[in-house]
């Protein structure tokens, strides 16, 4: 990413005080402004450093595996015999997701701020894995929260981020999933800002963190735009990418936001159906409110308290989004939609069984919403699907539903 390349992206930056719209903002106790002070300013002034980019190029290239492919899934298309589908192969960056590209860059801005000790947050591990990956590299002390439920259902991320030196700290409050690692790792900054960086993981918290991640994780949408140019001679009619917090989506998204020609689609986990109430919607089914520094659509109850999220996939069973797919959804410019893990399971396999790739379950939420797209297309349209993660952390819950 070259600092004239971010630079053209200021029409869709949120205003100074973090607002994309209406949405974003600084919810935050007075002890935590000094740090979110200094994190803005110190990504504002790297901003403007053509060496931090050079550097962040180097390690997406060098470390991270960049750039990962663009598949054309022939199989795939064939099966539904309308438009041609490409995948969007993040799950074969290092560490099997996503999640590093926005790592690599924080990782490198901790460093800029001379802090000593990383933390995060995760749900289904890939960015506890990712972090735990760029802290050990950087040789400072990691230090990762997750939800006592999540570290049962997805074991081997935790195995590998204790391999690569990081301590998991398991959450035993609330649902035990990701809303409340992300309170208790809030929590360790507020008693720990001086000498620590709190990596978040999503485009998700008050500002700089939801533009920042936005950012990092725009090489997605970039190197697709490229992509699909050198196979296709054209852009894309569809993009699709499963949304929790949404940071995948946003990195796809992104590039592609001045051109109208494209469809952006998000989608979020239906869980068990929306109207059971078990489903992780916030788009879809939540209202506008204020959740871990932000104000965003969130899930409530009749009471406007936090209503439970639930999904099949860890990674996306939170209850708020992240603040620039409110203002997008709102704005017309992204249209969101949920499908329910008993689709996301049978997208799962159905892509596997043709291709040869194993999604993670978050991702198998976009593979879904093909059932209901595709017969709205036709052979001379170009749709991309972003498979965000890779499946072996989920091994345990598909082999639940294996026959």
């Amino acid at each position: 990413m070259s600092n004239e390349t971010l630079n053209k992206k200021l029409t869709y930056l949120p205003d100074e005080r973090g607002y994309f719209g209406r949405f974003g903002g600084q919810y935050v106790p007075e002890i935590l402004k000094p740090a979110l002070d200094e994190l803005l300013a110190a990504y504002q002034a790297l901003k403007n450093e053509p060496q931090f980019f050079r550097e962040f190029e180097e390690e997406l290239k060098n470390y991270a595996g960049r750039p990962t492919p663009l598949y054309f899934a022939q199989n795939l298309t064939q099966y539904y015999q309308k438009a041609r589908i490409y995948l969007k192969r993040e799950d074969l960056a290092h560490t099997g997701a996503h999640k590093i590209n926005n790592t690599i860059g924080q990782i490198l801005l901790a460093k800029r701020m001379g802090k000593k000790r990383i933390i995060a947050e995760t749900g289904a591990g890939q960015h506890g894995v990712a972090t735990a990956t760029v802290a050990a590299k950087a040789g400072l002390e990691c230090c990762i929260y997750m939800g006592e439920q999540d570290v049962e259902r997805q074991k081997p991320n935790v195995q590998r981020m204790k391999m690569l030196g990081a301590e998991v700290r398991p959450v035993f409050s609330g649902t035990q999933t990701l809303k409340d690692a992300t309170n208790e790792a809030m929590r360790d900054w507020l008693s720990n800002v001086q000498n620590t960086h709190y990596i978040i993981g999503s485009v998700v918290g008050p500002h700089p963190f939801p533009m920042m991640v936005r950012d990092f994780q725009s090489v997605i949408g970039r190197e697709t735009k490229e992509q699909i140019q050198e196979k296709e001679k054209r852009l894309p009619d569809y993009l699709v990418a499963c949304v929790g917090g949404g940071s995948n989506a946003i990195g796809l998204f992104y590039p592609f936001l001045d051109f109208k020609s494209v469809k952006l689609i998000g989608v979020e986990a239906a869980g068990l159906g929306l109207q059971s109430g078990k489903h992780a919607a916030s788009l879809t089914s939540g209202k506008p409110g204020i959740f871990h520094g932000m104000l965003t659509y969130l899930l409530q109850n009749e009471d406007g308290q936090v209503q439970l999220p639930h999904s099949i996939s860890a990674g996306l069973d939170y209850p708020g989004v992240g603040v620039e797919h409110s203002f997008l959804k709102e704005d017309g410019r992204a249209v969101y939609t949920s499908v329910t893990d008993e689709e996301a399971l049978k997208a799962a396999f159905l892509l596997s069984k043709l291709e040869g790739i194993i999604p993670a379950l978050e991702s198998a939420h976009a593979l879904a919403y093909l059932e209901k797209l595709m017969p709205e297309t036709s052979p001379q349209q170009v749709v991309v699907v972003n498979v965000s993660g890779r499946g072996d952390k989920d091994m345990e819950t598909y082999l639940k539903y294996l026959e």
